[in-house]
């Protein structure tokens, strides 16, 4: 994670409050009666899934929550924190299914706020509306929701691109951001964490490629604000079809804009592709339905379909060393740290021994089946 805002750069950042703490933070802030509390995984905040009771609400609203408490690092950066809330708020409002903020007491989207036993650390607290669904990582993936999520990564990054105008906004400009999938190369500081194994000589390999034939043509790459996380845990669906061997999907729900940067249109369909290969059952056939769905709104010009393939696997290369990094630092977190390791690996492995041409072939036959009318013979 980068540092900013005057704060040093720390080893440990993570949240770790109780339950009973945090229902006592949700009392003090907004005022609100917890009847119910519970953890919800998260990567380097804290999250608690909240349910209030509904006769202290006397302002109104909605009867579950999610408690958000943004690791110290992060919470020295407010203009920050508040871009990435103000864009959910213009989302919502344009009609994404976005979290909007409650208010404080005070009547401000946020508060930064001290923990007991955390020492001299503040964090930041935001209390967000539950929303309602499944994770993409608990459903069986299916052509249609892949096809859904990549076109919702171009509508929504249009449209934050395009009419999100708050003067917060410039905060996100965050060069050295390590989930800048522009900064692929900053890995090279991370990848002792994967100690000395074939894992990290195609890392290396990825990382070198990608300097190479990547990093000279992000000038040309078209620019944009990226949501940058659209993972298989980000995306809530629900089911809008009856029939369980035939289930249609709907997103209901985008979460966690903590790693919202300036980037490029490109990086967000790479993401989408990456993240919708961990779970599955036909890892490299998905990336050909995301990219579809993506360029029904926005088609990539001949130089970002060109780099799809190395930014694909950049992604990958981000996320498994990031996390062996990061649970290094958080071992009680490993478990959820991992998941992606856990079929990460395997697909990055397959995806450099097919080659990229062989990949992109079936990415493009794909998205082209989707705009090319099957002939009769």
């Amino acid at each position: 994670m980068s540092s900013g805002n005057g704060c040093q750069p720390q080893a440990l950042t993570k949240p770790a409050l109780g339950e009973q703490e945090a229902a006592e933070l949700v009392h003090r802030v907004f005022g609100l009666k917890v009847s119910w509390i519970g953890p919800l995984p998260s990567y380097d905040d804290q999250n608690f899934h909240v349910r209030v009771s509904r006769d202290t609400d006397a302002a109104g609203g909605a009867d579950e929550y999610v408690l958000k408490i943004t690791n110290s690092e992060d919470s020295c950066k407010p203009d920050l924190i508040e871009a990435q809330t103000r864009a959910m708020m213009f989302l919502s409002a344009e009609g994404f299914p976005s979290a909007t903020p409650r208010l404080t007491k005070r009547g401000t989207i946020m508060s930064l706020e001290s923990a007991s036993g955390c020492g001299s650390k503040k964090y930041m607290v935001r209390l967000l509306t539950y929303l309602p669904g499944t994770p993409v990582a608990k459903i069986a993936t299916n052509a249609q929701i892949c096809y859904e999520i990549g076109k919702l990564a171009a509508r929504l990054d249009k449209a934050l691109s395009e009419k999100f105008h708050h003067p917060s906004a410039k905060s996100l400009h965050r060069g050295q951001f390590i989930w800048n999938l522009a900064n692929v190369p900053l890995l090279d500081q991370y990848i002792y964490a994967l100690g000395q194994n074939k894992y990290r000589e195609v890392v290396e390999q990825v990382i070198e490629q990608f300097k190479g034939k990547v990093v000279p043509k992000l000038s040309s790459f078209r620019a944009c604000i990226n949501h940058g996380d659209l993972n298989d845990h980000n995306i809530l669906v629900d089911s809008s079809s009856a029939s369980a061997q035939h289930p249609e999907y709907r997103v209901s729900g985008v979460l966690d804009f903590s790693d919202m940067s300036y980037g490029c249109y490109v990086f967000e369909v790479a993401i989408a592709i990456m993240y919708m290969m961990i779970e599955s059952p036909d890892p490299l056939g998905v990336g050909g339905h995301v990219l579809a769905g993506f360029e029904s709104v926005l088609p990539l010009t001949g130089e970002e379909r060109a780099a799809l393939f190395l930014l694909v696997c950049g992604r990958f290369a981000q996320s498994l060393v990031l996390a062996a990094h990061t649970a290094l630092l958080y071992p009680e977190n490993q478990e959820y740290l991992m998941v992606t390791a856990r079929t990460g690996w395997k697909h990055l492995m397959k995806m450099f021994e097919l080659g990229q041409e062989a990949v992109e072939r079936t990415w493009f036959e794909t998205a082209q089946a989707y705009v090319t009318p099957h002939r009769p013979r």
